[in-house]
């Protein structure tokens, strides 16, 4: 049992440690009361990747499709980016940065950050899916109780970060920089570890 505990959070930390950014950035930028929109879009997204990796790994179904599809996800952080760079030099207003990620039919936020969270989590399957092939199912229900918790913990390490003052103002002295070119970096890098731009240059070309 300790060591299935163990081993589940480390695995929980190897793939969800990169997105520690994503969570401080986020963070950073919220109005007070906003928190429970993350922590409500970090576990629903986190559920889903978790939720198909074990349906996969008992062959209940092929949920995963081509991985240059997958990769295609990498364009919602790309064009939140865009949005975000675009609007934050037309409008002055720092505190209206959020709004952004939010704004549009879809106007909740913890939908935006739900999505966030997939596309940042396409390369978590490879993980996943073979590691819950080798659980009993005593050991599948630890895992993920395991992995639960270990989503709560990363949001609090990624919300007391973010409001540490050094972190705090550096985001906010460099944010019109910072944070659109973290998204569009994020999405660039799914897209080619996915294969996606090979793929679409191969049909294109």
């Amino acid at each position: 049992m300790i060591t299935t505990i163990l081993t589940a959070a480390t695995i929980y930390v190897a793939t969800g440690i990169d997105y520690l950014v994503i969570l401080i950035l986020l963070f950073s930028q919220i109005k007070k009361g906003q928190e429970i929109h993350i922590w409500i879009g970090k576990y629903i997204g986190t559920i889903i990747v978790i939720g198909a990796s074990l349906l996969v790994s008992l062959g209940v179904a092929n949920l995963i499709p081509q991985q240059w599809v997958i990769g295609l996800l990498g364009l919602l952080p790309i064009y939140l980016g865009i949005k975000i760079w675009i609007k934050g030099e037309q409008d002055e207003d720092e505190s209206n940065i959020l709004s952004l990620f939010s704004s549009g039919r879809f106007n909740q936020l913890f939908l935006t950050v739900t999505f966030i969270v997939l596309s940042s989590s396409v390369d978590d399957f490879s993980i996943y899916v073979p590691y819950f092939t080798t659980l009993n199912g005593t050991e599948i229900i630890v895992s993920i109780i395991v992995f639960l918790i270990m989503i709560g913990v990363l949001l609090y390490v990624g919300y007391r970060l973010a409001h540490l003052e050094f972190v705090s103002e550096k985001i906010e002295k460099y944010e019109r920089w910072i944070v659109p070119i973290i998204f569009i970096g994020l999405g660039i890098y799914i897209m080619y570890e996915n294969g996606t731009f090979n793929a679409l240059f191969s049909f294109l070309f």
